[in-house]
């Protein structure tokens, strides 16, 4: 892809993602173009660019952790190629269906973490970048024209958890799938790590029976891609308390907490999570101590564009 100048590109967003889209343009130290945006009475969605578009290097921010903002993005996309965009480059802070991204065999599943994202690839951007993947998998759903990244935030988690300044921390994965990222954390941080036992007996049910005993005394960050119910991030705090671990704190990129995941974790005597901000609507609160991805995929950006001041 050829180098680009600052002042060549336009910044936008799908709705969910406007608030990170800002914090990105800042970083850039570009403007956020916000779109001309309208909801007609029969629920259909008007959009228009408020700026030129021709020749322009198009960047848009958007997760895709519904139907609507999935749809948004597509047009975004679409929208761009039809005013003549120079280049578009998609960045989605949370992939929607990224934990479906196969099928069983004879289930008749759509494995729609593969599907979805080549929706996106058949809009034809130039690049697109997902953040902390559940799957790699999902990067190579296209026909090889399209340059894919996965930004991934280890350095970032690495430097929070720093930032917490605890003595005597070990790092837990729950369960063995995520061990090996947790034990790359845990070689960059210089601390001991370990992985629950869990086994799934329904599609949202888990069961988690032992964590080994290097978490006596010490305090526990489990750290994890994302959390959606919670629930065997809280069997794993619990079988880490019932082996003498001290405290316990969870981590995780993707913040989704569906349901009452919240009040499952204050009942159960967590009362820290950290996690950045990528799932649309997370923000800090007494429960949540959120980071922001901002930096990095500006970064990112910069280097895949090329981009120079003038």
């Amino acid at each position: 892809m050829k180098a680009t100048t600052s002042d060549n590109l336009v910044l936008i967003s799908n709705e969910a993602s406007k608030n990170l889209a800002e914090k990105i343009a800042g970083e850039m130290g570009i403007p956020f173009t916000r779109m001309i945006r309208r909801i007609f009475e029969d629920g259909e969605i008007y959009h228009a660019f408020p700026v030129k578009m021709a020749g322009r290097d198009v960047i848009i921010i958007g997760s895709t952790h519904d139907d609507q903002s999935q749809q948004e993005l597509l047009d975004l996309i679409n929208g761009s190629h039809f005013w003549r965009a120079d280049s578009v480059n998609v960045v989605i802070p949370y992939q929607g269906y990224s934990t479906m991204e196969r099928a069983k065999p004879k289930s008749g599943e759509i494995p729609k973490g593969i599907t979805r994202t080549r929706q996106i690839f058949r809009a034809y951007p130039d690049f697109v970048g997902f953040v902390d993947l559940h799957s790699e998998a999902l990067l190579h759903g296209h026909t090889g024209k399209i340059h894919t990244k996965h930004i991934q935030t280890d350095s970032l988690i690495v430097e929070k958890i720093k930032s917490l300044g605890i003595d005597n921390i070990v790092l837990v994965s729950p369960d063995y799938g995520r061990s090996k990222w947790v034990a790359g954390l845990a070689s960059m941080l210089n601390l001991p790590h370990t992985a629950a036992d869990k086994d799934r007996f329904a599609m949202d049910r888990t069961m988690v029976h032992q964590v080994s005993s290097v978490v006596e005394g010490k305090t526990v960050v489990i750290c994890d891609d994302m959390i959606r119910t919670g629930g065997s991030i809280i069997q794993t705090a619990e079988r880490c308390r019932q082996a003498g671990a001290t405290d316990i704190i969870v981590m995780a990129t993707h913040l989704v907490l569906c349901g009452s995941a919240r009040e499952k974790f204050t009942e159960s005597g967590i009362n820290k999570i950290i996690g950045a901000d990528t799932y649309p609507g997370v923000h800090n609160d007494s429960l949540l101590d959120i980071y922001s991805v901002a930096p990095l995929i500006a970064q990112t950006l910069i280097t895949q564009l090329g981009v120079t001041s003038h």
